[in-house]
């Protein structure tokens, strides 16, 4: 079985009320060996950003992580735990062109064990609202969405693993009923190239199982491709906000990355890609 889930959000991050303990206790009751906490950090975020998450210091909107509080708080969970899982320090940054400086002055400020990044916004709108792109269609919004993740991938460097590439699907008004690789092969395909140039790996977010029809983020396709080219470095996560979705459908998971050639997953600590065995 698939033992680490490298994408896992707790209470510090905005969009989850789960302390930091009951997501490491889902994590034991699943089996897991490893569990890596990936909070927001969506620095500048577009809407709300006037709304203060509640006990954060001044300064510090939505999507902002509080990484001190968080740092702090992982440490005691780490010491609390340790004889019983191995819980690693990440984040998932959210990207943005003009934030490059502090996308890579901020993940090196800290000790992290893993970085995602992310694609939340097209261009600086939230994707999770469909109402931003409802001026496209939503072939022409995934595609303009990947532009956005090619421009990121070619600006940024402080991250490990490119986080659910297809991130947008989930909130199309189709979702994936009429999404397909090849519509948007021109553009995949290079942001898989430069991935794989820069040694940055992707995740197979299990997330999708749930929101999509019978697809991980990103799909099977892009999936498949990404090893075609020769990429090599993927994690599974979770993308849990709730302990109920800690380790969802990593039977899935592995099995699909078995049928299409996989052999290997990533765990990391201290940003380095360790492989292990599916």
């Amino acid at each position: 079985m698939i033992q680490g889930d490298f994408h896992v959000h707790s209470s510090h991050s905005a969009d989850s009320d789960t302390p930091m303990e009951k997501q490491i206790e889902a994590g034991i009751a699943a089996g897991l060996k490893w569990m890596c906490f990936t909070e927001h950090m969506d620095k500048d975020w577009p809407i709300d950003d006037g709304i203060k998450k509640g006990g954060a210091p001044a300064g510090i909107t939505l999507f902002e992580l509080d990484t001190e509080a968080y740092c702090k708080h992982f440490a005691e969970c780490r010491e609390k735990y340790a004889d019983r899982i191995d819980i690693r320090f990440g984040v998932e940054y959210g990207f943005q062109p003009h934030l490059a400086a502090h996308n890579r002055e901020y993940t090196n400020r800290y000790p992290f064990d893993f970085v995602i990044g992310s694609q939340h916004l097209m261009n600086g709108a939230d994707v999770y609202y469909p109402e931003n792109f409802a001026d496209m269609s939503d072939r022409e919004a995934y595609h303009e969405y990947f532009e956005n993740e090619l421009e990121s991938i070619c600006l940024f460097d402080g991250y490990d693993v490119f986080g659910h590439l297809d991130y947008i699907v989930r909130y199309g008004r189709s979702k994936n009923r009429d999404y397909s690789y090849k519509d948007h092969a021109d553009v995949l395909d290079e942001i898989l190239r430069q991935l794989i140039k820069r040694d940055k790996g992707i995740e197979i977010n299990t997330a999708g199982f749930r929101r999509l029809s019978n697809e991980p983020n990103p799909d099977t396709e892009i999936l498949r491709r990404y090893r075609e080219l020769g990429g090599e470095i993927i994690t599974v996560g979770s993308d849990a906000h709730t302990p109920e979705s800690v380790a969802c459908d990593f039977k899935r998971a592995r099995e699909l990355l078995l049928s299409i050639g996989y052999t290997h997953y990533c765990i990391f600590s201290k940003r380095q890609a360790e492989f292990l065995a599916l």
